[in-house]
């Protein structure tokens, strides 16, 4: 740049910057030689860091990867799937550098790309209503010139690729024809099928095995309770009715024959009921599929010499099933869960049953009057665990999740007696004493207790209780063998538990599981003087003697 030294001293100072501004300029149009380097040298910003003091000024940063520099960073996964939307949506990222004014401009054509919403008057077919779900008309695809279709001649039809023929465009297809009433019938009561899986279903005589095997070693026609019973020692037999072994469904439910016990009735996980022999080829007789859910309870009705038993399941349904032929007589849709089903004992009212239900309901109904409630007894206040008829049929007694007993009088839904201390725990099942007088619980703080049920009274025996074994938090039942003498129960473990009645002197504890799977089910045989039959979580129905 000029200075004012270089000019003659007697230039006035005016005349003197004019100049200097014109060579300004001339040095501004000037042509001023670039090195390679300055090509590449960014123009705005801070140093390169990355640039050492002994390299060139190259403007280069530092690879750290093969194509450049790649640096750590984090993007949430919402803000990955914002940005990736938006690419989408709109065609690309050109949307990150538009205005405010040019995106809300965007927004607008694409809500006009959208069809209308329709008419709620409109079911179906043409302007029906489908609101927020409308549809785009997207434009995105590629259009696609089809080739003119040549005319077939006489003998060639419209053929795909893998062969199957092509149906013409507008070629009205009827659909095959449906029973919409039999569809609607198994829909809301299912369908029921019946297998028998036995070698014979009858005998040379024409009798089928209902009929109680007259040629044993011993008499199944006896009085019940009149022999003298014994603990078992060692398991005489295993059956695996609801599946193989390492793969079987769970036992839920187990049943003897009423009187004989020649035949044993089991409930699975599987919804399967299946009936078996326990004398003969101790095999499977007849499965019995109703239930599309776990089975929960099993009863026999013995006013019929058990020709008609009782299913509950977790589908909500309760099922009368001829026990021979495997018909489902009659189907109870109860609406929630059955906990428990009992047949009435009585001659009178053989052919009615109670149904504890999980929504704190007793509902009683008559097998004769199809699916109608014949009475309900709602004072409960959890759900139902236990149902066993006293005082010959006329009175019945329930437990419940309510911690609670109580005695009801037979058809009328008023409790007679209510026992809830505040040390009680739940009673989760029962079983009645073959003497009458007491009806067994199985109490939630692993022990046995024991409420008398022949007098008025209706109060526990404290100097009862049976004690040796863990049940809390399980469904696990018991029983009396039929002369009074012992009390069974199982275990939680994987074991049995054998105690003495009258002294509550634990005397056995048989191993059923090794593998520690719950024991929930056990039946003394009725006409034998040590059978015992055990099932559990394993699936295995083991017979002890």
């Amino acid at each position: 740049m000029a200075d004012f030294n270089e000019y003659p001293p007697d230039l006035p100072v005016r005349d003197a910057l004019i100049l200097r501004n014109h060579t300004a300029a001339e040095s501004a149009h000037a042509v001023v030689p670039y090195s390679a380097s300055d090509l590449v040298r960014p123009s705005l910003g801070p140093a390169n860091p990355f640039r050492g003091s002994d390299e060139p000024s190259t403007g280069d940063k530092r690879k750290n990867v093969l194509t450049g520099r790649a640096e750590e960073t984090f993007i949430s996964e919402h803000t990955f799937r914002a940005k990736h939307r938006a690419v989408e949506r709109d065609g690309g990222p050109e949307r990150e550098f538009m205005t405010n004014k040019q995106q809300k401009e965007l927004a607008r054509q694409v809500r006009h790309t959208r069809e209308g919403k329709g008419s709620a008057t409109v079911a179906d077919g043409d302007g029906a209503y489908v609101g927020p779900w409308a549809k785009y008309r997207s434009t995105r695809w590629e259009q696609v010139e089809l080739e003119e279709e040549r005319e077939l001649a006489s003998d060639e039809e419209y053929v795909t690729d893998d062969g199957e023929e092509v149906i013409e465009s507008g070629t009205v297809i009827k659909a095959p024809e449906v029973n919409l009433q039999r569809r609607e019938e198994v829909e809301r009561q299912g369908e029921e099928t019946t297998v028998f899986e036995g070698t014979e279903e009858f005998d040379y005589l024409g009798r089928g095995y209902l009929h109680v095997p007259q040629d044993l070693d011993i008499s199944l026609t006896k009085e019940v309770g009149s022999v003298t019973n014994f603990i078992p020692k060692k398991v005489v037999h295993i059956w695996r009715p609801h599946g193989k072994a390492g793969s079987a469904s769970a036992i839920t439910a187990l049943k003897l024959f009423p009187g004989s016990s020649h035949l044993g009735l089991s409930g699975g996980a599987d919804g399967l009921v299946k009936i078996w022999d326990v004398y003969r080829n101790r095999e499977v007789l007849r499965s019995y599929k109703g239930h599309n859910k776990a089975v929960t309870d099993l009863d026999f009705c013995r006013q019929g010499g058990g020709r008609k038993f009782l299913s509950g399941g977790f589908d909500r349904k309760v099922r009368l099933w001829d026990t021979e032929t495997g018909q489902c007589v009659q189907r109870f849709n109860v609406g929630k869960t059955p906990h428990v089903i009992k047949f009435n004992p009585g001659a009178e009212n053989g052919h009615e049953f109670l149904a504890g239900l999980s929504d704190n309901r007793i509902v009683q109904y008559d097998s004769r009057a199809g699916n109608e409630t014949v009475q309900e007894y709602d004072h409960h206040l959890g759900a139902i665990n236990t149902l066993e008829f006293i005082d010959e049929s006329r009175r019945f007694m329930s437990t419940s999740d309510d911690r609670s007993l109580r005695v009801w009088e037979y058809g009328i839904p008023v409790e007679i007696k209510t026992i809830s201390e505040p040390d009680m725990f739940a009673l989760t099942k029962s079983a009645q004493h073959p003497s009458g007088k007491y009806v067994l619980y199985q109490c939630s703080d692993n022990s046995i207790v024991a409420y008398s049920s022949g007098s008025d009274k209706f109060r526990q025996n404290r100097k009862k209780a049976w004690k040796g074994h863990n049940t809390a938090g399980s469904g696990i039942g018991i029983t009396c063998s039929p002369d009074g003498q012992f009390v069974v129960s199982g275990d939680t473990g994987g074991s049995v538990c054998f105690w003495d009645f009258k002294t509550c002197k634990l005397y056995n504890k048989l191993t059923a599981d090794s593998a520690g799977g719950a024991v929930n089910c056990v039946a003394w045989s009725e006409q034998e003087t040590s059978k015992v039959f055990t099932a559990g979580a394993k699936g295995e129905i083991r017979l002890w003697d």
